[in-house]
């Protein structure tokens, strides 16, 4: 189990990769990458989860002897170009730039603040609460994506079905790694700390992170560039 970690982050960007390629659009494909690489950078947060949520065996050991990881960053980077473009694979959309009048309109006042909502949620709990990392970070991420809601309306149909598709892709994933390594998620999980509920073995927390990320992570890169989506 030393190398499941790794193993199934690089499986992550196996499936990452057949993903890219499948592409058509050019944008999609900018758009995929350029959220991978800033997600990536996610994985620095480790050390916030280890061992309050989980201990993950890693390469070098590093997880358990500094609190971050090589696989972190691997994960997270995987993690945010498929939430991003999972539904644009399905449903084949484009983009359009928004026009000068659209971006002025009242609720866009809140451009800012709804696109760091979701730290700000997440600094806010972490510092004033007891809340497990993971709780915190699930608040955060539908926060996050509520806060985008008001602003972007026209992202809610791409937000909600992001969630689910994604959620049900990290299921089977995290399937896979139940199947290949039995005791695994016992072994590794802090399950004392957190609700302890698993479905199908797999813990209920998963399941909220990969909603969460669905939720907001979808909307993330229209949102920035001011793009709305073209049918």
């Amino acid at each position: 189990m030393q190398y499941a970690w790794l193993i199934w982050s690089i499986i992550l960007l196996v499936v990452w990769a057949v993903v890219y390629l499948s592409l058509k659009s050019k944008e999609s494909k900018k758009e995929m990458l350029v959220v991978s690489l800033w997600t990536s950078l996610l994985g620095l947060t480790e050390p916030l989860f280890v061992p309050e949520y989980w201990s993950p065996p890693s390469l070098f050991d590093l997880a358990q002897k500094t609190g971050f990881d090589f696989e972190s960053l691997l994960f997270a980077f995987g993690v945010g170009g498929l939430a991003v473009v999972i539904y644009e694979r399905i449903f084949h959309i484009k983009h359009e730039r928004m026009s000068t009048e659209e971006k002025h309109e009242q609720r866009h006042k809140y451009h800012f603040l709804a696109l760091f909502s979701a730290p700000i949620i997440f600094a806010l709990l972490f510092i004033f609460t007891n809340l497990n990392p993971i709780y915190s970070t699930f608040i955060a991420l539908i926060g996050g994506g509520l806060f985008t809601w008001y602003c972007r309306p026209d992202l809610k149909k791409k937000m909600f079905a992001s969630a689910f598709i994604f959620s049900g892709l990290y299921f089977v994933y995290f399937l896979s790694l139940i199947a290949a390594y039995p005791g695994y998620i016992q072994q590794v999980w802090n399950l004392s700390a957190i609700s302890g509920i698993l479905v199908v073995g797999v813990p209920l927390e998963e399941l909220m992170f990969a909603f969460g990320v669905g939720f907001l992570w979808s909307s993330v890169y229209e949102h920035i560039k001011w793009y709305r989506i073209k049918l």
